[in-house]
């Protein structure tokens, strides 16, 4: 049986060859493969300035500090999410304020970013419903910022989200980590808001091994970010000089090397990509326990992260995830809703109940195996596993409940 990983980097001899360039050199950090990385994927996206780091979480939190969030400070963001776009309001001691998510898209619902945003300006009592359950007695700073997330790959629902945040005159941050190359009623994710940061994991639209990049129209934030992610050193210091409290957040020219030849072949990528959804699309139309992706009317590019289905009842994900790995096929689910988890169950007292349409899509989504480098073959594999183990999944169900 042909094994399938869950994820593969897309590589060729054009990135090996980089490599090796760098290594032929004597410049493996702050060299002139970073600065080419940051020039080619902020042409790409359309944004004045590109500042690479050296992961999605990274930019992350620079973007938390250029939005002024300090401690007790508040963020309106989304439980279903990577942990990171989370945790990074943590770093400053700031409140992620989360609120529930579009049961379609998994998007974060700009109805609630309104409620919540509205009712935490005005103070008080209706302010306080949004906090944590363990701080609606404890004292909070200003809303500071609204942090979406495009899940999948496919953009939040912007517009009316950044124009609450005009009116409020809070900062719009991006975690487009999952969506370069995305597009939202034809402008590109990472243009949306004030800033956005992407990220280049090796299951990503392109792969630098690790690393992220921030970008940004505003050019104070980009020298701040700069220095930020160089121990706090400005342009003008002195060698060992250090403006501010900063981070060892660079980028090495390896990675940046990789990164400038995947930026070159990211349509090609994204193509590729989107040839593999095509081929699930297809083949899981006839399976009635399978809901697929739906597309937004207001994306109109999708750039493919992952390929995540949502199994239905009589079906269990989680018993669909066994018979897949016993038959040989990863799989994951994803998200597990950020409150959810150990640290913030018990830092700030959430439970389950809180995000309910969150929690539905937690309990459901599975994550199949998908990258550029997928054959047609596997494809075809995966999707005969999953509807063998769903049959499974049935079959146990029908047991439990007859004994």
């Amino acid at each position: 049986m042909e094994a399938v990983p869950m994820s593969s980097p897309d590589l060729t001899d054009a990135e090996r060859t980089a490599i090796m360039n760098v290594l032929h050199s004597p410049v493996l950090s702050i060299g002139p493969y970073v600065q080419q990385f940051e020039q080619r994927l902020a042409a790409f996206v359309g944004a004045r300035y590109g500042v690479a780091v050296n992961s999605g979480t990274s930019g992350l939190h620079l973007s938390i500090i250029a939005a002024g969030v300090t401690e007790y400070d508040l963020v309106v963001t989304t439980p279903f999410s990577f942990i990171a776009s989370a945790n990074c309001i943590l770093y400053e001691r700031g409140i992620p304020i989360f609120v529930d998510v579009d049961p379609v898209t998994g998007n974060i619902d700009p109805e609630q970013v309104h409620a919540a945003v509205s009712d935490l300006s005005r103070g008080g009592m209706t302010a306080r419903r949004w906090l944590p359950p363990a701080l609606h007695n404890s004292r909070y700073g200003r809303l500071k910022a609204i942090l979406p997330v495009h899940a999948f790959g496919q953009p939040a629902d912007m517009a009316p989200i950044v124009a609450i945040a005009r009116r409020r005159n809070l900062v719009v941050i991006e975690d487009a980590c999952e969506a370069l190359g995305s597009e939202y009623n034809n402008r590109p994710a990472g243009t949306l808001g004030d800033l956005a940061v992407f990220a280049f994991y090796p299951n990503k639209q392109i792969t630098t091994g690790e690393g992220g990049m921030v970008v940004t129209n505003n050019e104070e934030w980009s020298a701040l970010f700069r220095s930020l992610r160089n121990q706090g050193r400005d342009v003008f210091d002195a060698w060992l000089n250090h403006t501010r409290l900063g981070f060892n957040y660079r980028l090495d020219e390896l990675s940046a090397a990789l990164g400038c030849v995947q930026m070159q072949r990211i349509h090609e990528l994204l193509a590729k990509r989107a040839q593999v959804a095509a081929w699930y699309h297809e083949r899981l139309a006839n399976l009635e326990l399978v809901e697929r992706p739906t597309i937004a009317a207001a994306t109109t590019r999708m750039s493919w992260f992952v390929y995540v289905i949502r199994i239905k009842p009589p079906a269990a994900r989680d018993m669909v995830i066994r018979y897949l790995a016993a038959a040989g096929v990863p799989s994951r689910p994803y998200f597990t809703p950020i409150h959810l988890q150990p640290f913030y169950r018990k830092r700030f007292g959430f439970r389950r109940g809180d995000f309910p349409i969150t929690e539905r899509l937690g309990d459901t989504s599975l994550a199949l195996p998908f990258s550029s480098v997928m054959t047609e073959s596997q494809v075809d594999m995966v999707c005969e596993r999953l509807r063998e183990s769903l049959e499974q999944s049935i079959r146990r169900e029908d047991m439990v409940n007859v004994s």
